[in-house]
């Protein structure tokens, strides 16, 4: 599972809005998939410099993240080790492809579980709901100091 960090919850929260608000979405595009536009918003590089990085290899996203190779100089492969630094895992990538992490759809209603991969709701739900998740995460490491009231006054 990704490494919960406030950058890496901002950045699904931001997929999920452009994604809701029109961006470019096609799930056959390498650049406007589901892992496409998360690339985007993390490696800031734009939906058709990630195609063409994408059709230097074979295969769609989860094939290429099977190939994955971190001392590789490919473009891909530059890219996909960018996402892995900013903290998600390259099952977290495949998952995201295929919106099929068995805990983030745990987090889901039961009739709300079977989501499809190539419909723009379905991606920003599971996108919103991740990120959820993640926060929740990261909000249970955090222990605040113990106070003591003294005479009506927090000290």
């Amino acid at each position: 599972m990704a490494r919960a960090s406030l950058t890496l919850i901002d950045a699904l929260r931001r997929t999920a809005s452009k994604i809701q608000e029109g961006a470019p979405y096609q799930w056959g595009h390498m650049g406007s998939c589901n892992c496409g536009n998360l690339a985007q918003e993390i490696t800031k590089l734009t939906k058709a410099q990630i195609h063409a990085y994408a059709m230097q290899g074979h295969g769609d996203w989860n094939e290429q993240l099977n190939d994955y190779c971190e001392t590789s100089q490919i473009p891909m492969d530059l890219m996909v080790h960018e996402m892995l630094t900013f903290g998600f895992s390259l099952e977290d990538l495949k998952n995201l492809e295929r919106l099929g992490d068995r805990e983030v759809l745990a987090q889901l209603p039961l009739e709300s579980r079977y989501l499809k991969h190539n419909l723009r709701q379905d991606v920003v739900l599971y996108l919103k709901t991740w990120a959820n998740m993640l926060e929740e995460k990261l909000v249970e490491r955090i222990t605040l100091p113990a106070f003591e009231v003294q005479e009506g006054v927090l000290a």
